[in-house]
């Protein structure tokens, strides 16, 4: 009989850091990568190297020893090591579809930086589940193969086929008992700190292994995964285990390779699987231990809130700021961004991104390093995104006169913006202004006029005089001034992922008074408020009551907050026996009207929660110390809005617990819906059945990127929430939707507990209340997704500052990069080379046709008069097409993701 080959390979699972800072970590990198290479120098190792599917501890280790580039080079080219394909090993469901793109493309390029292709099958080993589109985003990298452990119960299968959301068919390998470890523990007993190789126990243990994996693996071909968790190579072990598996009598041909290798067999018995899963693999651990001991870990999503804002903030600012308004600034105007910022922008930001950093279950050192990071990818997306914006002002067309300036207002989203919105204007201190009665409060006194000379009526919601800022220029000192911020409310009208010029204009001395109507406002009492689609009621308690006035479903008990116990630490929500779940349903609350007006009305609701101080865990009991917990929570309905804005500010002073807000939609529903990565995924709403039976439990709260959705055929509600990333529908019979707001724990791994994880301190979060009529628009829901993180952004430009910023283009007072027309989703518009490339995806569970405008100036959109589609990585995949009349027809199947080149 023909003997089976058995794949060895080498890696080390290596997390960046974890339960040691980064530099802990690095310094035992270092080591381990000297000890590699000179065993693959001088033989005893016959390679190749598996750098664990990522290529930035490559970066780590060569930032030490630089003087080790070339070996590093002479090696990958020859095949000893293989590099990526991501960059970082990422969570998959705690950062954006538009993340992981990235994520591969940096890895792939650091690889043949290196003078290698990358490897090019999907390792994702640790990932805490897998979200649904996983399969498509590896294919776009021409990927056809995953190596996956957590997530999946299958115990009897080695390979299986995943069918993703689209229908793309990826061919996996199911690490077996534990996991990418199991090889390590299994045979080299690394878990075992007294255990000493020896020959008899190699081979009895190899045998054993093998055997195992034989009877569970549908293809021919063994593999034994040699790279557990920071793992150096074993000398003397794989010396014993090529002994044995080279004797003449071995059933087993011992092969030295890669990943690669092994999913090549994998593909070309792919008709021998017989094992197909489909969608998301969240299965929540069934098994005991001694037969698997994967877990799904699920409680990730909702660990140090303050990591997932900073890193919604910091996507944000990338995807939707920085590269579109680069790209439309560099061709309407010539104004060159060096390509090098986007780079390193994204390479901090990615660097935040491994599962055990973005899940926020490290030790306190990790998570406080993180915060440099976003910083970092934060302030260079942020300058881009002001430099961009700046030029574009100043480029439009007409002069700034003296007594005024220049607002231009820029929407980040590829539909146009028709609705009320608040602006912040910086009014000179030095213009007049005017003041009521008996001279209580000054007010700046200021007009604001459209691109076509007509005065825009405004809503002034609150102001704060003299505030100090300052100008730079290029070859004098910095320059301070005053102004005085006055925040309105009025409506706006800018173009998709496109800007509108309006004029701030300084009130005649002789006659500075400017008021506009200010009756009727929207508020209709003394704790509610309505406009044309939806009437607040404000309850005594501090919950709402919202009627939808256009069916008359009216939803009542809204915002309720509940607090309970949590001893657990930044993987689980540890649930307490012992606990006492508080809600604010018997609180008194303190109403206060901020703002009211035709254009929106403002109402602060502060709830005083009454909370234990933290759990005592000598008695496994909430404590008997009570503290009192403010929520602070804005309301804010403008006119013509369908949705209630809230902004909700929470002193957090108690510890081990677990905050979250109620929304009782009433929808007699089984299922709902959240958006994921490049789709939107159908839940249950009721757990297992079973679930008692599981080793670890399911559990209620799920992922979602930025909205959750439950309805009937008549009503129904939808939350949309910035970076907060858990909710639930809970199976009560009012169908509430939970909203995770804070988990505050005290433990982390291999310490006695830190305080980091406990956030104490002011914390704020942002969501939408979305009253259903029915089955929810999906694309509409997820543009409100990227609305509330993006918003809208104003530069205000003075005469000097136009001309000391001015490009030599003349831009019109109102301009457009793209628009998009259709149910489909834009997440990427940006320069890549001379070309603009675009990626949407479609939501729908049907094929769609959308639209792409091209915009901009004449000039520009002559400037592209073909398109292609490419995969992920920008190589074509048909034939350039024309553009015929600035406009473009994009066909999507169900769940597809299309990525189109303009040139």
């Amino acid at each position: 009989m023909a003997k089976r080959r058995a794949y060895y390979v080498l890696s080390t699972h290596w997390d960046r850091e974890w339960y040691s800072s980064f530099q802990d970590f690095r310094y035992r990198l270092v080591r381990l990568m000297d000890r590699v290479l000179a065993g693959l120098e001088d033989g005893r190792l016959a390679g190749p190297f598996q750098t664990d599917g990522q290529a930035l501890l490559v970066e780590d280790y060569l930032e030490i020893r630089p003087d080790r580039r070339e070996l590093i080079r002479k090696l990958a080219a020859g095949g000893l090591l293989r590099i990526g394909p991501w960059y970082a090993l990422p969570d998959e469901f705690t950062v954006s579809g538009e993340s992981l793109v990235r994520n591969l493309r940096l890895g792939r390029e650091v690889a043949r930086s290196l003078g290698t292709e990358p490897t090019n099958t999907g390792f994702a080993c640790d990932m805490f589940g897998h979200n649904s589109q996983l399969p498509q985003i590896l294919a776009g990298f021409g990927i056809q193969t995953a190596f996956v452990w957590r997530g999946t119960n299958v115990i009897d299968h080695r390979q299986f086929i995943w069918r993703g959301a689209d229908g793309t068919q990826t061919v996996c390998y199911r690490f077996g008992q534990i996991g990418y470890c199991t090889f390590t523990a299994q045979v080299r007993h690394t878990g075992e700190h007294q255990h000493q190789v020896n020959p008899e126990q190699m081979a009895k243990d190899l045998d054993a292994f093998l055997e195992a994996h034989a009877r569970a693996s549908d293809i021919d071909a063994m593999l034994m995964f040699d790279g557990g968790d920071h793992l150096e190579w074993d000398p003397q072990a794989y010396a014993l285990m090529v002994q044995h598996l080279n004797r003449p009598d071995s059933p087993y041909q011992l092969i030295h390779g890669g990943l690669d290798e092994y999913a090549r067999e994998m593909l070309e018995q792919k008709d021998r699987i017989r094992l197909v899963l489909e969608g998301e693999l969240r299965e929540p651990a069934r098994h005991g231990a001694d037969k698997d001991q994967q877990f799904l870990i699920p409680g990730v999503l909702s660990s140090r809130v303050n990591l997932k804002l900073a890193n919604r903030r910091c996507e944000t600012l990338l995807c939707h700021w920085a590269e579109p308004f680069c790209a439309l600034a560099a061709a309407s105007t010539g104004q060159e961004f060096a390509p090098g910022f986007l780079r390193t922008a994204w390479r901090w930001l990615i660097q935040n991104h491994p599962h055990d950093s973005m899940d926020g279950c490290s030790i306190d050192q990790v998570h406080k390093d993180m915060e440099y990071r976003f910083d970092q990818a934060g302030r260079i997306a942020d300058r881009l995104a002001t430099e961009a914006t700046d030029v574009l002002a100043a480029s439009i067309e007409g002069e700034v006169r003296e007594g005024s300036l220049r607002v231009t207002v820029f929407n980040p989203l590829p539909r146009p913006f028709e609705q009320v919105a608040e602006l912040t204007l910086q009014v000179p201190t030095h213009w007049p202004g005017f003041q009521e009665f008996f001279g209580f409060e000054a007010k700046p006194a200021f007009q604001l006029f459209g691109a076509n000379g007509s005065e825009i009526p405004y809503q002034r919601v609150c102001q704060s005089a003299n505030r100090v800022k300052y100008r730079p220029w290029d070859v004098k000192f910095p320059q301070g001034y005053h102004t005085h911020d006055v925040t309105v409310a009025l409506p706006l009208s800018i173009p998709a992922m496109g800007y509108a010029s309006l004029e701030l204009r300084s009130a005649p001395k002789a006659a500075p008074i400017v008021r506009h109507p200010d009756r009727p406002g929207l508020a209709t009492g003394e704790a509610s408020m309505a406009n044309e689609h939806l009437a607040v009621q404000i309850n005594s308690n501090g919950s709402i009551d919202l009627t939808d006035c256009r069916t008359g479903q009216v939803y009542r008990g809204l915002m309720v907050f509940e607090d309970c116990a949590d001893i657990g630490d930044g993987w689980y929500h540890g649930m307490a026996v012992n606990d006492q779940a508080t809600v604010s349903t018997a609180c008194g609350a303190e109403v206060a009207l901020l703002a009211d007006g035709p254009m929106q009305t403002s109402f602060r609701v502060r709830t005083t929660l009454r909370v234990p101080k933290e759990f005592d865990f000598s008695s496994m009991t909430r404590g008997r110390e009570f503290v009192e917990m403010i929520i602070d929570n804005r309301l804010t309905l403008r006119r013509g809005q369908d949705y209630l804005e809230v902004r909700t500010t929470v002193d957090n002073v108690a510890r081990d617990h677990r905050l979250r807000v109620l929304l009782p939609s009433g929808a007699a529903a089984k299922t709902y819906l959240a958006d994921s990565q490049f789709d939107v995924v159908c839940r249950p709403i009721a757990l297992r059945s079973d679930n008692h039976e599981y080793r670890e439990l399911e559990v209620e709260t799920k992922p979602q990127q930025s909205w959750t959705a439950v309805c009937d055929d008549s009503r129904g509600l939808a939350v949309v929430a910035g970076g907060l990333l858990e909710t639930a529908v809970r199976d009560l019979p009012s169908r509430p939707i939970a909203l995770t707001l804070l988990r505050a724990t005290r433990r982390t791994v291999f310490t006695d507990g830190e305080p980091g994880g406990q956030l104490q301190g002011r914390h704020t979060f942002d969501y939408w209340i979305v009253p259903l009529t029915g089955q929810p628009d999906r694309t509409c829901l997820c543009e409100m997704g990227h609305r509330i993180s993006a918003g809208l952004r104003t530069v205000q430009l003075r005469p000097d500052d136009v001309k000391a910023i001015r490009s030599q283009a003349v831009l019109p007072s109102e301009g457009s990069l793209l628009r998009l027309e259709g149910p489909a989703v834009l997440t990427s518009a940006r320069n890549v080379g001379a070309n603009l490339e675009v990626r949407l995806f479609n939501p729908q569970e049907r094929p769609v046709q959308a639209h792409l405008s091209v915009g901009g100036s004449p000039a520009w959109r002559r400037r592209f008069t073909q398109y292609q589609y490419v995969d992920l990585e920008s190589n074509p995949l048909g034939p350039p097409q024309a553009i015929v009349a600035a406009k473009l027809a994009i066909e999507l199947g169900p769940k597809k993701i299309v990525t189109l080149s303009l040139s």
